[in-house]
């Protein structure tokens, strides 16, 4: 067999493994996006209400992009409360009357509506989005409030239920326009967030907002009411004057938002370039065949980055220098990108070494900074590709300075004033995931592969570790392990730390924003520049580097 008819087969085995993890993700997304599931469908619609999702469709301009944020979220989580698909509220960017903005759409068919300790950690996300790239917001309110039982988990820490409340409150001396539609319950401090917000409407009959409801009411002070005069529509319009406007249906509350947002100003941009958007020369689908179907397989990372920027053109800097990261310019959608991605294939230095793909090595680190500061000084947007494995260890790579280098390069990326966007392809382990602009360095987007994998190490690498740990402890209280059973011991360890690896378990914490096929990548990226240029940037500074 020839070299050619031996890559064929290595391709068209690539391309089956990929397509099988892209048809699992298809199958999971259309699950999740049921919410609480076709019964509880059927029952909004009985009351006359949409779902979260139809609330969506029709509120958005008509064959517009919608870029899911946390699609994900909860997914595997509180099996013992039933689970919470999706985090039980739905989020992501998307344009009304031609305008970009962040919508929040409570999902009442997921208990009700109620917040989860996911909920308010994907709230935040999203309002936290909106807060980096100006953004306006909508919030579209159907929630029964806290889930109780949970309490403790959601409501008094910085980062829980009343963080959203204070941020309502920045993003009004931002400047940024938020507006609340009540389609559904609003209780208690949740109640807080429409009435926050620039404009709040209500839907007629269906909507109601108030501190407490009536059973509540009734406990506190003995008092007799019913939800509607309570905190109903009527109530609200024309006695409390809490809500602005009341509306018959969902459709005719949604309506009302197109109207206003199709009187909205302009901001400030942050000026980005933007030229033509062209297609890429390399066909996209051929990252299915490319991409090795053995993590510790060597690939050449230009080949997929060609297959994800206009016209396949990918200007490299310093390309003969520090060969395990790739620096240089492209243009995706049009938009100039900044791309630093780790090499995952074996490169020799012209010193005649050979360096090991996915791993960070002195010069690659060195350069990287050095391109990231060129960026800023550009103001050009940063794309990080990650497939790392880490930093070189041992003692050439300490006495080169390989710690010094690091943290030029993780100094430089925390600093970066230019928006910073990462996709995890492949490995994403140790502080390999921190220099290429992990979570903890505050990308505006973050997503993931099917192929990707997020911890400290591998599998391999943890299990046994761990098995090492787990096999002296043992030994201390004057046990001994069976050759038999250390091996059961091992796929313990090793089946439960590759569940952790998993994208999905990631994104269902919103370690990334969501897990996406390769051939919605260039709209997530798209799309998250076109957000970051609503906000204009300020001037880089990157603080003290050693050189």
């Amino acid at each position: 067999m020839d070299f050619n008819s031996i890559m064929d087969l290595e391709f068209n085995k690539n391309e089956d493994l990929f397509k099988q993890l892209c048809t699992k993700l298809s199958h999971r997304e259309k699950i999740t996006k049921l919410g609480g599931g076709e019964k509880k469908i059927e029952s909004q619609h009985k009351k006359g209400k949409l779902t979260a999702r139809e609330r969506i469709d029709y509120l958005t301009d008509k064959d517009s992009d919608f870029l899911e944020i946390g699609l994900f979220a909860g997914d595997g989580m509180y099996k013992e409360e039933g689970g919470c698909p999706s985090g039980g509220v739905v989020t992501g960017i998307g344009y009304v009357m031609g305008r970009q903005c962040m919508i929040v759409a409570n999902d009442a068919t997921v208990k009700a509506g109620a917040w989860f300790p996911i909920t308010a950690k994907k709230n935040l996300r999203a309002q936290e989005i909106a807060m980096e790239n100006r953004l306006p917001i909508i919030y579209l309110v159907d929630s029964a409030g806290v889930f109780l039982p949970m309490q403790d988990e959601i409501f008094p820490d910085k980062e829980h239920f009343g963080r959203q409340f204070r941020n309502n409150a920045k993003m009004s001396s931002m400047g940024i326009v938020q507006i609340a539609a009540i389609m559904g319950s609003c209780v208690a401090g949740g109640a807080y967030l429409p009435i926050m917000s620039d404009e709040a409407m209500i839907v007629d009959k269906t909507g109601s907002i108030f501190l407490a409801g009536s059973y509540l009411v009734k406990a506190a002070v003995g008092e007799d009411v019913d939800n509607e005069t309570l905190g109903g529509a009527t109530t609200h319009c024309e006695i409390s004057g809490v809500t602005d406007n009341k509306f018959p249906n969902d459709q005719a509350c949604l309506d009302y938002i197109k109207k206003l947002f199709d009187k909205i100003g302009h901001n400030e941009k942050a000026g980005f370039d933007k030229a033509i958007s062209v297609k890429p020369k390399e066909d996209p689908k051929e990252i299915y065949g490319l991409m090795p179907s053995s993590r510790v397989k060597p690939y050449d990372m230009v080949d997929i980055i060609k297959r994800l920027v206009d016209n396949s053109e990918f200007e490299q800097y310093k390309e003969l220098y520090g060969m395990t990261i790739l620096c240089g310019y492209a243009r995706i959608d049009g938009w100039a990108v900044g791309i630093v991605a780790n090499q995952r294939k074996i490169v020799k230095t012209k010193k005649g070494e050979m360096q090991m793909g996915g791993v960070i090595y002195s010069d690659s680190a060195d350069k990287a900074a050095r391109f990231i500061m060129n960026c800023n000084q550009r103001k050009v947007p940063l794309l990080f590709i990650q497939d790392v494995s880490g930093f070189m260890v041992g003692s050439k790579a300490e006495h080169g300075g390989i710690i010094k280098d690091g943290a030029k390069m993780v100094n430089a990326m925390a600093n970066s004033t230019v928006p910073k966007f990462t996709l995890i392809v492949g490995n994403s382990y140790g502080a390999g995931n921190y220099a290429m602009c992990g979570k903890a360095y505050d990308p505006r987007l973050i997503y993931a592969w099917p192929t990707a994998q997020i911890a400290v190490m591998s599998g391999a690498s943890a299990a046994k570790t761990l098995l090492q740990i787990r096999v002296s402890s043992l030994k201390g209280q004057g046990k001994t392990i069976a050759k038999e059973e250390e091996e059961a011991l091992l796929k313990e360890i090793t089946d439960s730390y590759n569940d952790q690896l998993s994208p999905y378990y990631a994104a269902s914490r919103l370690w990334v924003d969501g897990v996406i096929d390769p051939l919605e990548t260039r709209k997530m990226i798209s799309m998250g520049i076109e957000a970051a240029n609503h906000a204009p940037i300020e001037k880089f500074n990157v603080g003290v580097i050693q050189t």
